[in-house]
């Protein structure tokens, strides 16, 4: 039997893993064997990805990215408090309570601050001068930034919990690490969480949801409000940095593009799309389990069986994407699959684009001449991780 897809070309460290073009050619879904040590079927076409995404007989009742960790146990009881994970009626009474957080309007709210951020950081470059860390000194810290005031979460911890995260998404971590590292982060947002409830006085998401779950007579448990806590901190950091720093390196290897948006920095907005359908980030799909007989192309898939929905392949579906391999910012790609699709996609996605737009918009504007600091073939990308980065990203620009 083939093994899952997860190791990218050495060619070009942008495309996706080896082998998806294949399963795209084959036009069915196929079995492959899993790092997890279990059998799943791969859909890889555009079409079949959103089919099974919005389909209700598919259930995460584990991790996004179980099939890729050895040490996932796929029998654990879901927590009450996990957006990802809860299906049906709980999920969507997650979802409820934390929608208002994250309308276009509340979004739109937060843009001044973003844009104050990403200035502040940009000066601070241009003073210091390079050469720099990219990854640290920018696309890290943004947001971080946003994510720890928006939940109440100090920004004097990030190193501490930006280093849980970056355990939680390695597929090499072992699982001692594992148990360790989510004991910890679970006691620090815990500690966290119970100072919120005793102390109503603080305007954060975390406040504003414990008053709006009891306003609805639905209070949350602290294990619930870790819970939530934990997903957004992590999720509302982690593919956010990587993206800057990905992005910004395949931009730089991509002149002509790059060029396009310093001179027209008004397509930033379709820019952000299209990187975001070009890099993908949730690199290795998500993984579902099968409820019920699930018929796709010839085959059909049982219930009890697992099913991968390959976000990656079908944001390269040369059916919905033209000449998909080839970076191209005045694409319309709105229709991407990057935030998943159907009751689960990306909750906090709004905010990710006004970060990403800011970024575009200010970032190659403002250093017109930015450049790598080392040559390509030294850039350490982050083959390992759940979310698809970069190590760090040197960079340097004229006059320095």
């Amino acid at each position: 039997m083939t093994a899952f897809p997860h190791i990218r070309p050495t060619g070009c460290p942008f495309d996706p893993a080896t082998g998806y073009a294949d399963l795209l050619a084959n036009d069915q879904p196929t079995k492959v064997s899993t790092p997890l040590g279990v059998d799943a079927w791969v859909v890889s076409r555009y079409d079949d990805v959103r089919e099974v995404l919005s389909n209700p007989n598919l259930s995460s009742r584990s991790a996004p990215s179980a099939h890729m960790s050895p040490h996932a146990d796929l029998e654990r009881e879901v927590d009450s408090g996990s957006i990802l994970q809860n299906d049906g009626e709980r999920h969507a009474h997650l979802r409820r309570l934390l929608t208002a957080e994250f309308t276009v309007k509340r979004v739109q709210a937060l843009r001044p601050r973003i844009v104050d951020l990403v200035e502040q950081h940009l000066d601070r470059m241009l003073a210091a001068g390079g050469p720099v860390d990219l990854v640290e000194q920018f696309a890290l810290p943004i947001p971080s930034l946003v994510i720890c005031e928006l939940l109440g979460v100090p920004y004097d911890d990030r190193d501490q919990f930006q280093h849980w995260s970056a355990l939680l998404l390695s597929v090499k971590r072992t699982q001692q690490q594992q148990l360790q590292t989510s004991e910890e982060l679970q006691q620090y947002m815990a500690k966290l969480v119970m100072a919120k409830q005793e102390d109503r006085s603080a305007d954060d998401l975390l406040s504003r949801l414990i008053t709006r779950a009891e306003d609805q007579g639905t209070p949350l448990t602290v294990p619930e409000l870790v819970s939530i806590g934990i997903t957004l901190l992590i999720a509302g950091h982690e593919t956010t940095a990587n993206m800057i720093g990905l992005s910004t390196l395949a931009l730089l290897r991509n002149p002509e593009q790059l060029e396009q948006l310093r001179e027209h920095p008004e397509i930033a907005p379709a820019a952000v799309e299209e990187m975001l359908r070009y890099l993908t980030v949730v690199q290795f799909g998500l993984f579902r389990h099968v409820l019920d007989d699930i018929p796709i192309g010839d085959e059909t898939i049982k219930a009890g069986e697992y099913l991968i929905a390959a976000i990656t392949a079908g944001n390269r579906d040369t059916r919905v994407f033209p000449d998909p391999d080839r970076i191209n910012l005045t694409r319309k790609a709105s229709a991407h699959l990057a935030f998943g699709f159907g009751p689960h996609q990306c909750l906090g996605q709004q905010l990710a684009r006004v970060e990403l737009i800011e970024v575009y918009t200010r970032l190659f504007t403002r250093i017109p001449t930015l450049r790598l600091a080392v040559p390509f073939e030294e850039i350490r990308f982050k083959h390992d991780a759940l979310v698809y980065g970069l190590a760090e990203l040197p960079v340097t620009w004229e006059g320095n």
